[in-house]
């Protein structure tokens, strides 16, 4: 039984709702808001409060949760810029779990800081599925002691959470992380379009491709959606872009290499001109299709005898 006040979640997307489902359905207090305000409904069912607006959310809350899309969300939802700012953060411990620069984070943090919070970076690595079954991967910075009370509090969200060491080294490391998804997810659409060209049997290619030394939770999950055309979201074409875009400006940063993220970012941009935005970012296949039929078809010259 908790007897800790409650806790604050705000942001009840994709990954935010049915994160913020595991947290009351553990038995955490759990006080909500969205901007977006038929989103708390699944909320209030399970037994969350539903707060009026996101100052009586504050007002209620020491520890708060965001899982909001971007930083133009995050700063809105904080009042950052404003007087409200202060009156939101000051006392508070705000744990930003949606992914940004690490600049803007770090600017963040030292904005709450001044204004008498505290801060702590928790962005997690999985899609809708391991959201909803409580298996995100959580990475932490902040704090030591901030840091420390993010294990239990993430508890019913993660599998496992990992210490990262001060802000804003969370946000990198999972923009590592992410640089491998997004390559490694991009080469299996690759993959299955080279062998629906061919005219391969896809169930086999799945078949293949799972009992193999590369299968993962994750290619298992893509393949089948592949070959099924299962387009619908978990991971968003949309959410995808601004992930790959935020790894190339990083990478520009620091003046490291990143020839595949660059193509990925490509891709992930073609597919959302074409309408993507909301389907699963193993839809890019449908980039590679276009660019396929636009080619022009190889000269008989250059055919295998």
């Amino acid at each position: 039984m908790h007897t800790e006040p409650p806790t604050g979640f705000i942001g009840l997307g994709t990954m935010g709702t049915p994160m913020a489902q595991n947290l009351v359905r553990s038995g955490h207090p759990l006080v909500v808001w969205n901007r977006t305000a038929a989103r708390c409904a699944p909320l209030a069912e399970c037994g969350a409060t539903v707060a009026a607006d996101a100052d009586d959310l504050f007002a209620r809350c020491g520890t708060v949760l965001l899982m909001l899309e971007n930083e133009a969300a995050t700063d809105a939802v904080l009042g950052r810029g404003t007087e409200a700012f202060s009156r939101r953060v000051a006392g508070h411990c705000i744990v930003a779990m949606g992914t940004t620069s690490a600049t803007y984070s770090h600017a963040l943090s030292h904005d709450i800081t001044a204004a008498g919070g505290r801060y702590v970076e928790a962005p997690v690595s999985g899609s809708r599925k391991p959201a909803e079954a409580g298996q995100l991967v959580g990475m932490v910075a902040g704090a030591p002691d901030d840091v420390d009370r993010m294990h239990a509090l993430l508890a019913p969200i993660c599998k496992q959470v990992f210490e990262c060491g001060a802000v804003p080294a969370a946000l990198q490391m999972k923009l590592a992380v992410n640089t491998f998804l997004i390559t490694m997810v991009t080469g299996l659409a690759e993959a299955g379009h080279f062998a629906a060209r061919h005219g391969l049997d896809m169930d086999r290619f799945a078949d293949i491709l799972n009992a193999g030394p590369m299968a993962s939770d994750v290619s298992r999950v893509k393949v089948d959606k592949l070959r099924t055309r299962d387009f619908s979201r978990q991971a968003g074409i949309s959410d995808v872009l601004k992930n790959s875009r935020l790894v190339v400006e990083a990478a520009r940063a620091a003046g490291t290499a990143h020839p595949l993220m660059a193509l990925c970012a490509g891709l992930y941009e073609a597919t959302e001109a074409m309408g993507a935005h909301e389907q699963d970012m193993i839809a890019v296949i449908r980039a590679f299709e276009a660019q396929a039929a636009s080619a022009s078809p190889p000269s008989p010259h250059c055919r295998r005898s």
